[in-house]
């Protein structure tokens, strides 16, 4: 079926090329910004043909040589923003060199840092400006070279960071940034809301103490709602203001396409009809396929790379995850970077950054994404060079067997992909940062870097370092005394006899371990090797003689050494079945859940849907309607089993769940609670409330209560890294604040 394309506005192309040598009309700003480059950067704009400096280039360049502000640059994939942000910085650098290092560069992923390495290198061959790579991939060799003589520009992951923070002395910390001039964090979106990027903040703040005059930040992001809150994220304990040029975008053609598949028992290895949908669309071209978890990832490739087999193609076929080996992610990216060679790489959220991979020709996502930003993010990766962007949705839904119930009959897959597609094309919304108001992991993890780096401390001292850090708002002295006392009956800490903290035994085992360094989770993984070959990392081995998946094959366990967490195994034929465990849970904005019931509920066509999702959609709204989904949030399904379409986000559907089961299970005698968050939620009553039950549901959830009475006294949810080592009516404090929402559950159940 013949795709029908969908014109959107999408920031992320440049103006119009015009020559540069021109000076007329608006080509003055371009000429303007280019003469003010230095020298061997102009050469090195002519001797790589650019024609242009696209807007963002421009705009950057007025705002680094003409202000004394922070930059934050907002645009497309390919859109210039890695060139906007490094020309004018470096032509600063080499008309005045900085005395250390003159530009910290931080990004969110290794394989991002060494993109940017390979592409800063080519530039600065002439220019006595050096450039280091830092993190754990890098050679300590490289690292001692560079720190005998720190100059130029410093590239690091905030795990490298840390572990300068802690290791290297107050002397040894000036002499590498008392001359800092400029920060540049890629990716923020990537940062902000979450953990590491709450990490950066702290040690944005802990650099300031080593640094002569306070460094300019920049910025990039390829997809933000709200530029407000990443202009004061940005910003943060600084008088400095944020500019945020305006983009010029042209117009640019999107190919979009949705299509469905029922997925029923597999026969054979391809036969799914969503595999073949999606080999017969990446055959002999260059593509990525985005799919929402490993194990996703792992089957999509298999199944492609049997059925190539089975029909003499060529095995063009690639996975690229957290758990694959490091070289096997490098020759993916080198494969799909590859002009003219088709490829074809199945990937997580690891490709969504901007690493460089070429000229793509489509982007699949298999299922819907999260959110508008990952939508956004994912079609950004395709369309490069003017050509029109193409991204084609599969989405997927078990065959229905006609046993199931009203909820399990919806394909919410489709709704989902359909809402957030509509929310950009209508509003370009786009989620906004949920702030973390009691970050209790990055608490500890904090404290104990900081104690570690300086030695020891009074708790007053270590109170004033620690509770200044812009994430610590919100944490109270009396918080942060109770975390002190616990820590030392922990042994992470102890009292010296001059009333001073110093790292406890137990405390030295773990700041001193590398993985200390990352504030996420890390788990013990065991590594898997045919013969010397490391192909990748699995949580949970099977037995010797069973068959996983890894790298997009099957392999058969030959051998297991659990002292040494390695797996032996060989190649073998078929498609066996491996589950990864979900390393973090995304969150699903409630705006998203509104537009679905929209979707559900209105007449509309939409022009990319295929012939597949058409039908599948007409199904499930005429189903709608004759339950009378658009009447009321709650159905009743049979004799004392109700369904409850709360049409709210993950948070919320949260919140919801608990105050029935803290409140409603003897008020509304509810036997049990079930569904599929956020979509959906079963509950069975016993004899008694039946007919009432709605507006006793209602009524019940209109009640004044807290966050705080939604979390059990015996409960200690630990979600974090450090969790564990922090006091239980913590836990529960920062549980109830940053993880349930009473307000948004309260206003919504008043239109019930």
């Amino acid at each position: 079926m013949k795709v029908l394309l969908q014109t959107i506005i999408i920031m992320q192309n440049g103006i119009t090329p015009k020559k540069l040598m021109s000076n007329t009309g608006s080509n003055g700003e371009a000429l303007s910004a280019f003469s003010r480059l230095a020298p061997f950067i102009q050469e090195y704009i002519y001797t790589h043909g650019w024609t242009e400096l696209r807007s963002v280039q421009i705009e950057a360049c007025r705002v680094i040589f003409e202000t004394d502000a922070h930059l934050l640059l907002a645009a497309g994939t390919a859109s210039g923003k890695t060139e906007a942000a490094f020309l004018p910085v470096i032509t600063l650098l080499y008309e005045k060199p900085a005395t250390s290092i003159g530009v910290l560069y931080i990004g969110p992923i290794k394989a991002l840092i060494n993109d940017q390495f390979e592409r800063l290198n080519d530039l600065l061959k002439e220019a006595d400006i050096p450039v280091c790579s830092w993190h754990g991939d890098v050679t300590r060799s490289r690292k001692e070279i560079f720190l005998k003589d720190p100059r130029g520009i410093l590239q690091i992951t905030p795990e490298s960071l840390e572990s300068l923070l802690i290791n290297k002395k107050a002397p040894e910390l000036t002499r590498l940034f008392s001359d800092l001039r400029f920060i540049i964090i890629d990716e923020i979106h990537a940062f902000m809301g979450s953990d590491r990027g709450t990490q950066i903040l702290c040690q944005l703040s802990r650099l300031s103490k080593y640094v002569k005059q306070p460094p300019r930040r920049i910025g990039l992001s390829a997809t933000l709602g709200d530029y407000s809150s990443a202009e004061d994220w940005l910003r943060c304990e600084t008088d400095r203001p944020v500019i945020t040029p305006e983009v010029k975008s042209n117009q640019r053609k999107v190919h979009l396409a949705v299509e469905h598949f029922y997925i029923g028992e597999q026969k054979k290895p391809g036969f799914c009809a969503s595999y073949r949908y999606i080999f017969d669309r990446t055959k002999s071209r260059k593509c990525l396929i985005f799919t929402n978890n490993r194990t996703e990832t792992e089957a999509a490739i298999a199944n492609l790379r049997q059925i190539a087999a089975d029909e003499g193609h060529p095995d063009i076929y690639h996975v690229h995850h957290g758990s694959i080996a490091a070289k096997l992610r490098q020759a993916a990216e080198e494969a799909m970077r590859e002009s003219d060679a088709p490829a074809v790489t199945a990937a997580t959220v690891t490709l969504e950054m901007g690493i460089d991979i070429g000229q793509l020709e489509r982007v699949i996502q298999l299922d819907a994404p999260f959110s508008v930003s990952s939508f956004l993010q994912r079609l950004g990766r395709t369309g490069r060079r003017g050509a029109p962007a193409d991204m084609r949705f599969v989405c997927t839904e078990n065959e229905l067997l006609g046993e199931e119930s009203l909820p399990e009959r919806m394909p919410w897959q489709l709704l989902q992909c359909i809402a957030i597609i509509q929310l950009y094309l209508e509003e370009r919304w786009i989620e906004p940062i949920r702030p973390i108001q009691y970050p209790l992991s990055l608490l500890y993890h904090q404290t104990m870097s900081i104690l570690a780096a300086m030695g020891e401390l009074s708790p007053a001292e270590l109170a004033a370092q620690v509770l200044t850090l812009p994430p610590f708002g919100a944490i109270s002295s009396e918080d942060y005394k109770q975390l002190l006392h616990y820590l030392i009956s922990l042994d992470h800490m102890q009292e010296t006899e001059q009333n001073k903290l110093i790292i406890g035994t137990t405390g030295e085992k773990i700041v001193r371990s590398f993985q200390f360094y990352a504030v996420f989770s890390d788990t013990k993984e065991y590594v898997v090797r045919d013969d010397s070959m490391e192909i990748g990392t699995i949580i949970l081995p099977p037995p010797i003689g069973q068959r996983l998946t890894l790298a997009g094959r099957t392999w058969e366990v030959i051998d297991m050494e659990p002292k040494a967490r390695t797996l032996w195994v060989k190649q073998v034929e078929g498609i066996a079945n491996s589950a990864w465990r979900s390393r973090s849970s995304s969150n699903i904005h409630t705006k998203i859940l509104t537009r679905m019931r929209q979707v559900l509920l209105e007449d509309v066509e939409y022009s990319y849907l295929q012939k597949g999702a058409k039908e599948r959609l007409k199904a499930a709204r005429q189903l709608a309607r004759i339950n009378e989904i658009d009447r009321s949030n709650i159905i009743l399904l049979e004799d004392r089993a109700y369904c409850i379409f709360p049409w709210m986000g993950t948070v919320a559907y949260r919140t919801l769940e608990r105050w029935l089961n803290f409140f409603g299970r003897e008020a509304l005698n509810i036997r049990s609670i079930g569904g599929a968050s956020p979509y959906f939620m079963t509950v069975k009553l016993g004899k008694g409330k039946n007919e009432s039950f709605p507006d006793e549901l209602v009524k019940l959830c209109q009640k004044k209560i807290s966050a705080l009475d939604l979390v059990g006294e015996a409960e200690a949810p630990k979600l974090q890294k450090y969790d564990e080592f922090i006091p239980n009516n913590l836990l529960r404090k920062a549980f109830a604040f940053d993880y349930l929402d009473v307000v948004e559950v309260r206003a919504n159940i008043r239109s019930w």
